[in-house]
């Protein structure tokens, strides 16, 4: 591929990745001319005879090649956006999606009913825990990620963003977490693809981390093992929220209930689908529950 004129990089790199299969070649193109360049997507429409250098061809022109064998393009540029905050990412970690926002929306609703801390299990890159804290600023959250790497980028995109109301830590779930926390909201985006469903081999997935994609037990040993031990770390009338697969719906419904939760409900995502299920738990009904076995 022949670079120099930026319309004509931009034109050569289109039909490269058209060529290549990419679902939105042009924002592709567009997006990783502007990271090689270090400049707004502006830049590209008002300067297009502006030339590249020949280190700007040679990145450029390997990016694009990169992006052709289906490597993500926020993997390349090394940030993605989520909830208008710039968030570096890496491959250890999961691509924040838009759908998560849904997620994060109805969290900030319930955190208008109940005052406390917040926790973030399973944090990744930080997104859900940040895009609360940024909202609550007079509220704690806390993120745990299983992955000492995640922990760090976590950490790192929080002071990127001199975000200071969080804390993230490393551990399994609730295990770095000292006996009698309590929180008001736990919030989580798990593992929850099945080990052999189809879509672990097409697109962004597969080169995301499968530890942070797959779940045993039909995608819901993860949301199972949280949605049993929040019991112990939810104050009193504390939500849970779950972002979860589309058709999971009806089955994280049905363990809710059947571990004691009430006002459960399943919410849709942008696309109309079913992506995250919520439930509040109240500590005397499990008492009362106990007294009268």
């Amino acid at each position: 591929m022949t670079l120099s004129r930026i319309d004509d990089a931009l034109k050569a790199a289109i039909d490269q990745l058209q060529e290549g299969g990419s679902d939105s070649p042009s924002v592709d193109a567009a997006v990783l001319l502007c990271h090689v360049l270090d400049k707004p997507r502006s830049y590209l429409l008002t300067w297009p005879e502006k030339t590249l250098n020949e280190t700007q061809s040679r990145q450029f022109c390997s990016l694009i090649t990169r992006r052709v064998t289906g490597e993500p393009v926020a993997y390349l540029v090394g940030e993605r956006e989520f909830w208008s905050l710039p968030l570096k990412v890496s491959p250890s970690t999961l691509i924040p999606r838009p759908d998560t926002e849904r997620l994060v929306e109805i969290a900030l609703e319930k955190s208008q009913q109940t005052q406390g801390d917040i926790l973030d299990l399973g944090t990744g890159t930080g997104a859900i825990a940040l895009a609360l804290a940024s909202e609550l600023p007079e509220r704690h959250v806390v993120g745990i990620d299983l992955r000492p790497e995640a922990q760090a980028l976590a950490l790192e995109n929080a002071q990127r963003l001199t975000i200071t109301n969080v804390t993230f830590l490393q551990g399994s779930w609730f295990e770095p977490l000292k006996l009698g926390t309590k929180f008001a909201l736990i919030v989580s985006n798990p593992p929850y693809i099945e080990e052999n469903d189809p879509h672990l081999t097409q697109g962004d997935v597969r080169f995301e981390p499968l530890s942070a994609l797959v779940a045993k037990d039909k995608g819901l040993a993860d949301i199972k093992h949280i949605a049993e031990n929040a019991r112990h770390y939810l104050q009193q009338q504390g939500w849970l929220l779950f972002e979860h697969g589309y058709d999971q719906g009806a089955a994280v419904r049905a363990l809710f209930e059947s571990l004691g939760y009430h006002h459960v409900v399943t919410e849709k995502d942008y696309a109309g689908n079913d992506r995250v299920t919520l439930g509040q738990y109240s500590h005397s009904e499990e008492r009362a529950s106990c007294t009268k076995d």
